[in-house]
């Protein structure tokens, strides 16, 4: 399969092109520059050959293709029963957040993390207790570990009633490791705090790397925990919008069900459902194996440029997602201005590091073919020497 395919997306109402300046070339927002496995494009294709679009049900085939997929690729079989459908990943946090936390309750997250996950509190009058990730060296090359003295004490704090985790992790680039997730849980289970593992880049791993989902380290992690999935980053189907919340906990479940009806999130459209089941089946796998090579190829690509032309910029070790971080640390300027100015006079534009709560840093989407990728490297290289 080639990723080479360059697919014009100016004018068609898309985010990530239509929202900057013509001739600014987009590598910020995460969707990806490819068209989606031809499996999904022709089974939308068919639904939409009906001609009818009405309200939609859902049918047991979801349920149980949400299942088959993750047993067979994760080593994880949720129950079909467990599974609360919903538009995205962004509305599921914000029903997490008001399903279990009152006004004045706190949160727990590691920065730099998703923008939405400080919105997603923020906006149920809810209190960011933030533990931020720290940075270590590893082969020469830096990676965030997780501060778990800190997290232990916020954890204690009475108010602390959830916890976000960003598994994979964005922007952080970290698939985190069965023993790291474990004494996550461990913490959360004796402090009560209810754990919500973001899993919607879990399709996204480099060579040599296993993505664990929080859920199938041990039954009480499966009882305690919420999950959120969805096939939209790794099959590019965003704007089909399809999601899932995945909780075992009936009395857990309960309360986010109302949330989720509280919030009228409660309907998918036709086309994310049907995108969603050709999405896992054996075509989509094998599509998506091959993205992942091209993900990691692309990865190798910013390193090397990184590593030859902008040695005074540590490029943070990738593990999953198709997003890398950049430390910007080196030029004396808030990391909005480096993002405002690149897109000023190099025309590429990143997401700055301040909007995942730790400025000086900049997100690359590397999410998009080579010729693509060699255009936008030559940008941000020549905008960082410059501003440096």
């Amino acid at each position: 399969m080639s990723f080479d395919k360059i697919v014009p997306r100016r004018g068609t109402n898309c985010v990530k092109w239509d929202l900057v300046p013509e001739g600014v070339l987009p590598m910020w927002v995460a969707d990806m520059d490819f068209e989606t496995a031809p499996c999904i494009q022709e089974a939308v294709r068919k639904r939409a050959e009906h001609g009818v679009f009405g309200y939609t049900a859902v049918p047991e085939s979801y349920y149980k293709s949400v299942c088959d997929w993750f047993a067979l690729h994760h080593g994880w079989r949720p129950d079909p029963s467990w599974i609360i459908y919903c538009p995205g990943i962004v509305p599921a946090l914000s029903a997490c957040v008001s399903a279990f936390t009152e006004p004045g309750d706190n949160v727990l997250i590691m920065s730099p993390v998703y923008n939405c996950f400080f919105s997603s509190v923020r906006n149920w009058r809810c209190n960011v207790q933030d533990v931020p990730l720290v940075s270590v060296m590893q082969d020469g090359r830096p990676r965030y570990e997780i501060d778990f003295d800190a997290l232990e004490r916020a954890a204690s704090d009475p108010h602390t009633m959830l916890m976000l985790i960003c598994s994979p992790h964005n922007p952080a680039g970290r698939v985190w490791s069965r023993e790291e997730l474990e004494r996550v849980g461990r913490i959360c289970l004796k402090h009560g705090v209810i754990p919500v593992s973001d899993e919607i880049h879990c399709e996204f791993t480099m060579p040599g790397v296993e993505f664990v989902p929080f859920a199938s380290i041990c039954p009480e992690f499966e009882d305690a925990c919420v999950t959120l999935n969805s096939p939209s980053k790794a099959f590019n189907i965003a704007g089909l919008q399809i999601s899932n919340i995945i909780c075992k906990n009936p009395a857990l479940r309960d309360c986010l069900v109302k949330a989720v009806n509280v919030n009228e999130i409660c309907d998918v459209n036709p086309f994310g459902v049907v995108a969603l089941q050709a999405a896992y089946t054996p075509e989509g796998y094998e599509w998506l194996k091959a993205l992942n090579g091209q993900i990691a190829a692309n990865y190798k690509r910013l390193a090397e440029v990184v590593a030859e032309r902008l040695p005074e910029f540590p490029l943070y070790i990738l593990e999953g997602t198709y997003l890398a971080w950049l430390d910007c640390r080196a030029i004396a300027l808030p990391s909005l201005e480096i993002e405002r100015s690149l897109v000023d006079v190099e025309k590429v534009r990143i997401n700055n590091g301040s909007m995942y709560g730790t400025d000086g840093f900049i997100r690359i989407n590397l999410a998009c073919p080579p010729a693509m990728l060699e255009d936008g490297l030559e940008r941000i290289v020549k905008g960082l020497r410059r501003l440096l």
